[in-house]
């Protein structure tokens, strides 16, 4: 059976991979965290939460071509699944009813 919940930093993770047009790969997606959300992750912890999505089906790969620049060596390229789509728009309607629940009175003052 399909694990189907959605973690935070996996849905952050789909997330990025959406914001660049469905289709990045890792050391991208590190620059983006960092540069839009001051969040540092080493490559063990980006590769196994890509690894998780993948295993749910919530993202895809493909390798690239090998390039010049890179050294001859390929980049694996992710991209969200529709699955993974409708996850994220799960987990934000979840988010949504909950935050929709809670009183103006408890969030004043901070």
């Amino acid at each position: 059976m399909k694990e189907t919940n959605l973690g935070e930093f996996q849905e952050v993770i789909l997330l990025v991979i959406l914001s660049q047009e469905n289709r990045t790969y890792g050391a991208e997606i590190q620059r983006v965290l960092k540069e839009d959300l001051d969040r540092t992750i080493s490559r063990g912890s980006l590769h196994t939460a890509l690894t998780r999505l993948e295993q749910k089906g919530f993202i895809t790969s493909e390798i690239g071509g090998a390039t010049r620049e890179r050294g001859g060596r390929r980049k694996k390229f992710f991209s969200v699944s529709n699955s993974g789509r409708a996850s994220l728009i799960e987990a934000r309607e979840i988010r949504e009813r909950l935050w929709n629940k809670v009183p103006q009175v408890v969030l004043k003052g901070i």
